[in-house]
């Protein structure tokens, strides 16, 4: 058995920015996975994807970097185009190509403490595949991936049909601002959260860019303060960096503010470079330590 699981595809994406336009690979489970493999390995850790042929050779080389990992084949991968402007908080994103949902059927032999599922659009996972993992572990839901949906290859910010279900076996929830107004039609953070729980959750994270982060769990607020990056180059893949750190310190059974600081450092210092997390453990705890 696996402490977390990570299950989710791994995309091929186009970041533009100010700076200039970049490809590479990219998705929940890309962020993720890589965030984990950065720190110390006192956790186990497995990534469930799903790619086409022309990411295989992407995941080789999370293979040979150490990463323990399951790959299904489908006929083409996740394709995303996304750019940013001067506030790395926004960004517009377009859909090019789409990979096939994951089945219960697939998951059915892992065995893990934690799920964590990064869908990237709203029909990678059906209900009955969490209910099925619920039974098995604990849930956590990036929720982003469900609020998608695809017109004439625009992503648009949507509630989805199966929210009430879903969230009853979820025991982890992320959202951002955006993300956390479609799901409750609240734009207080902590009404929200509040919201959230309501349905059957029992840790929601908020996560507020620059502004920081909120937990809501067993009835009580965290709030977390943001580090000031040396300088923004490329946000994509924040939110998953942040769920990476808050989920290793989870399954280590530390307090949800511990593990908020944490996911917050990470956060950071992803944010001073493009491409995943790279950092070492030495150097979070460092950033921390300076902010207190």
């Amino acid at each position: 058995m696996e402490d977390i699981c990570c299950i989710g595809h791994i995309t091929r994406d186009r970041v533009i920015t100010p700076r200039g336009q970049v490809d590479m690979a990219g998705g929940t489970a890309y962020y993720f996975a890589k965030a984990l493999n950065q720190l110390p390995p006192v956790v186990t850790t497995l990534l469930v994807t799903k790619v086409g042929e022309e990411s295989m050779d992407e995941v080789e080389a999370m293979r040979r970097a150490g990463i323990n990992m399951v790959c299904h084949r489908c006929p083409q991968s996740v394709y995303f185009e996304n750019i940013y402007g001067d506030d790395p908080n926004y960004r517009q994103q377009r859909v090019l190509a789409k990979a096939a949902p994951f089945t219960t059927e697939e998951l059915q032999q892992i065995e893990a403490r934690y799920y964590h599922l990064g869908p990237l659009l709203a029909d990678d996972f059906a209900p009955e595949t969490i209910e099925r993992l619920a039974e098995k572990g604990k849930v956590s839901i990036d929720v982003q991936g469900f609020l998608r949906r695809v017109d004439n290859e625009q992503v648009l910010a949507t509630d989805w049909a199966d929210k009430k279900r879903v969230l009853a076996v979820t025991d982890v929830v992320k959202v951002n601002e955006h993300e956390m107004e479609v799901v409750t039609g609240c734009k207080d953070a902590r009404r929200a959260a509040m919201m959230i729980a309501d349905y059957g959750v029992r840790e929601v994270v908020v996560t507020l860019g620059s502004h920081g982060s909120l937990i809501y769990a067993e009835g009580k607020f965290y709030d977390i303060p943001a580090f000031a990056p040396r300088e923004v180059v490329d946000a994509t893949g924040c939110g998953d960096t942040y769920s990476a750190g808050y989920l290793y310190c989870r399954a280590q059974g530390m307090g949800y503010e511990e593990a908020g600081r944490m996911a917050a450092a990470l956060c950071t210092l992803k944010l001073e470079h493009a491409g995943p997390f790279d950092r070492s453990m030495a150097e979070i705890v460092s950033l921390i330590h300076n902010s207190l």
